[in-house]
């Protein structure tokens, strides 16, 4: 029987951080993969056209879990993906990031003793206000072989106990997607089709429970943006996540929407051309603060911390947790710094080709063997 490799994904991003990894694989005809969307994205706009705009097979089973509390959530997953373990029982269950289907995936593969492969593992913002830090930790903990970003993660998962020999340096799978779709996304010119002139625009993204559920904070945000507007003499323009649409909504903020340009969510290769033109980003994603370090686009984080401390040292990301009366300011300085590409170590492209020759040469082997009951460092 041919070694059977199962993809997890649920949200936006695990798209972008499957596809080459699925394609990578490929190149070993032996290999059968299967793919499942755990439907923690549940909104159309930000899935199913990401399978298009990837290149991503259809998947093979949708669980539909939809939207709900971050336990109800889990628990569905996991009610969901346990019989498909069953019947299939894959040699290799692989997860990408950190958000619930990732962990859910987790807790299920490892009960029944399936491997786990953890794309993006060892990432840490010592937040445990963020749920993804919770599903980041015992992810890694419960996984056999993680796959790491950036050397500060690799200390990560060495300094919580981590067995060396399961931690691979592989690079960043998100940089080979943005790499391969680039060409595709600048021909959109999409910034033409709003009316926007080439770096003369700031993009912003907001969809952090810490940023959009509470009303008082939600309201603040949406306030400095016009202030945005005014200190970069440019427009701000806001694709509004469908969680934040809702909180918009809930909270009857509809009017600090005012004089900012307000986009429905946006197709990935829409949003690459978005935010490769643009003079400035303001985000408060993680995957965001990469790529813009790729791409040499000033970044603002619109949080305490960050989980790719890379993107500060190496890139062009930097953090905003002050009054926001002053985000103007620090975003007018970010938007007028000039363009600087940064290429952190194996942010190469190839990314997806490492993590495959790891999955096959343990797939040519007997099962790996782990110690996973290794004591946690105190006060991680």
């Amino acid at each position: 029987m041919a070694p059977n490799v199962l993809h997890v994904v649920g949200a936006r991003p695990n798209f972008m951080k499957v596809a080459p990894v699925i394609a990578a694989l490929k190149r070993s005809v032996s290999v059968k993969q299967m793919l499942v969307h755990t439907g923690q994205h549940y909104d159309e706009s930000l899935s199913k056209y990401f399978f298009e705009d990837l290149g991503l097979p259809k998947p093979d089973l949708d669980l539909g879990v939809g939207s709900a509390p971050h336990g109800i959530q889990t628990g569905r997953v996991m009610i969901a993906l346990e019989p498909i373990l069953e019947r299939h029982r894959p040699d290799w269950i692989l997860t990408v990031g950190d958000v619930n289907s990732t962990l859910a995936a987790a807790i299920v593969a490892s009960k029944m003793g399936i491997r786990i492969a953890h794309v993006e593992a060892g990432l840490r913002s010592r937040n445990w206000e963020m749920p993804e830090e919770i599903n980041r930790v015992l992810t890694d903990r419960l996984s056999d072989a993680l796959f790491t970003t950036e050397h500060s993660a690799h200390e990560n998962l060495r300094c919580e106990g981590i067995d060396e020999k399961r931690i691979h340096f592989t690079g960043n799978v998100m940089i080979d997607t943005l790499d391969r779709f680039r060409p595709r996304a600048a021909r959109l010119k999409v910034h033409r089709r709003l009316g926007l002139d080439q770096g003369r625009y700031v993009l912003a993204t907001l969809h952090r429970p810490r940023n959009v559920d509470d009303p008082v904070r939600l309201a603040a945000v949406l306030r400095a943006l016009p202030q945005v507007e005014y200190e970069c003499d440019c427009p701000v323009v806001l694709p509004v996540h469908p969680r934040t649409a809702r909180s918009i909504r809930r909270y009857g903020l509809d009017a600090e929407l005012n004089g900012i340009q307000v986009l429905e969510p946006l197709r990935y290769l829409e949003f690459l051309s978005l935010m490769d033109d643009a003079g400035a980003v303001l985000t408060d994603s993680g995957g965001i603060q990469e790529e813009t370090t790729v791409l040499g686009v000033p970044c603002v984080t619109l949080r305490p911390d960050t989980e790719r401390p890379i993107t500060l040292t190496d890139g062009t990301n930097r953090l905003f947790d002050g009054n926001l009366n002053e985000l103007a300011d620090v975003v007018s300085e970010a938007f007028r710094e000039p363009r600087c590409p940064s290429r952190p170590e194996l942010w190469d492209g190839k990314a997806a080709d490492r993590i495959a020759d790891v999955i096959l040469g343990q797939l040519a082997t007997a099962p790996l063997q782990v110690d996973k009951e290794t004591v946690v460092a105190p006060g991680l």
